[in-house]
């Protein structure tokens, strides 16, 4: 697109404020967590599927509204994405009772999935190879900003109800639609209209199979329960469906997922690095939790726990961004997984002592900033061709959501068998550290510099 900078800027204000309205939901469900427990007399495992069904239905919405964007236009399809998360949102705020609850959090997480990777490919589409390094960087600091905003906002508002934490995603989507509509260029559509809906079914269906084997895993007697007729039918049903779904997709006249990608030994690292990083980004979620069974805080007091882990990702976001198109891609997430390891091993082993406690979420907010900022996708703009921005840019959400689903599921799992004391938080921790030194192996095996800059040829 040749647009002038001053109409980039405007775009990219619109794009930030958009993911900006999704990421906070993320970084304020989990100060949310311990009142709504509280509010529907809820269990530790039933709990947190208030988190994983959005993650559920976000993982869906990602490769379903990207593989949209690419056919009916990227302004459109945004949209749409922002008015299906503000419903939820109202949904979610106005429910009287959990499973009213969940239908609404699975509304945002449907909208929700499709933001992040329409913005990328919006940058794809508008900034030259040279500057996306940078955008993608201030797109990746709404991460760090939503995560600031969330805990103080969660401190303010829950003392009048958790309700509220969802209201304040209202009058930001109303902001978006407006500016989105005056601001955002329309592209072209694409005359074939076919969508892989058995792809997205078998996918759906696969991944819902997991996510609840998982969660009724008994951690204490880990054998004994998954010979259970409630773990192991459903994970023999997510592996099954799974094999069936790489076979539907290989034949697909548009898939999903384009198996040929993992092909690319590049793409294939980036994945295994998005569902650890995923992984470990669940664990964001469970922190206030953890500081009120560490340090008898208040919901209020322990919504900004999260404070250490938030600012520390906005700062290094950006940061990361700048840096990236400097030194290329390996640098950075060989220096992120070994930060975020350090953090949670601090974490597991001394976060009850209040000094450690922050430490550990300085490493782990800066291990973060990079592995959910700008090299994940920027390997990917590089990649994947102009036609299939979007659904690239879908592929690393999706594949960051079966991470958090694994991560919550296991985490509630966790915390539901040692019975939700700081012993569960700290063995669920030491889980998820094992999982960032292995993304810091993988990243080892990343291209260089010099051949990433031969590749954006």
């Amino acid at each position: 697109m040749g647009l002038e900078d001053n109409s980039k800027n405007k775009i990219l204000l619109v794009l930030f404020i958009g993911v900006l309205m999704g990421a906070i939901d993320i970084a304020i469900v989990g100060p949310a967590l311990p009142a709504i427990k509280s509010y529907f007399n809820v269990d530790n495992r039933n709990l947190v599927w208030i988190y994983t069904i959005y993650v559920l239905f976000f993982m869906i919405g990602t490769p379903f509204m990207a593989k949209l964007s690419d056919r009916q236009g990227r302004r459109f399809i945004y949209l749409l994405d922002v008015s299906l998360f503000g419903i939820g949102s109202l949904i979610t705020a106005t429910s009287p009772s959990l499973n009213i609850l969940l239908v609404g959090r699975a509304i945002q997480g449907l909208g929700a999935g499709g933001i992040f990777p329409v913005a990328s490919a919006f940058i794809g589409d508008t900034f030259p190879p040279e500057k996306r390094g940078s955008a993608l960087g201030i797109i990746g600091a709404v991460f760090g900003v939503s995560y600031l905003i969330g805990p103080l906002l969660g401190g303010l508002l829950i003392g009048y109800g958790w309700q509220w934490l969802f209201v304040v995603n209202l009058p930001v989507a109303v902001l978006v639609i407006i500016l989105g509509i005056k601001f955002l260029p329309k592209t072209g559509k694409k005359a074939d209209n076919h969508f892989d809906w058995k792809g997205m079914l078998l996918l759906a269906v696969s991944f819902s199979s997991l996510a609840y084997g998982i969660n009724q895993i008994n951690t204490q007697n880990f054998f004994a329960s998954i010979d259970t007729t409630k773990v192991w039918p459903f994970l023999l049903t997510f592996i099954l469906l799974l094999l069936l779904f790489v076979k539907v997709e290989e034949k697909a006249r548009d898939p999903i997922i384009r198996t040929r990608l993992f092909k690319s030994r590049e793409v294939s690292l980036t994945i295994i690095i998005s569902i650890l990083t995923g992984l470990n980004e669940a664990g964001l979620v469970f922190i206030p939790a953890f500081a009120i069974a560490a340090f008898s805080f208040n919901n209020s007091q322990a919504s900004l726990m999260l404070l250490p882990v938030v600012v520390s990702i906005a700062i290094g976001a950006p940061v990361m961004g700048r840096i990236l198109d400097r030194t290329g891609s390996k640098v950075l997430m060989i220096t992120g997984g070994l930060m975020l390891t350090i953090g949670l091993i601090i974490f597991e082993s001394l976060g009850y002592h209040f000094s450690y406690f922050i430490l550990s979420g300085i490493f782990i907010g800066l291990g973060l900033s990079t592995l959910l900022g700008a090299p994940v996708r920027y390997i990917m703009l590089n990649e994947v061709s102009e036609s299939y921005r979007a659904s690239g840019q879908g592929l690393i959400n999706i594949n960051t959501s079966i991470g958090q689903l694994i991560g919550g599921t296991l985490i509630g799992a966790v915390l539901a068998s040692l019975g939700g004391g700081v012993n569960a938080y700290e063995f669920a921790y030491f889980l998820l550290a094992i999982a960032a030194l292995i993304l810091t192996f993988i990243a080892l095996g990343l291209k260089g510099r010099k051949d990433e800059l031969e590749t954006m040829k």
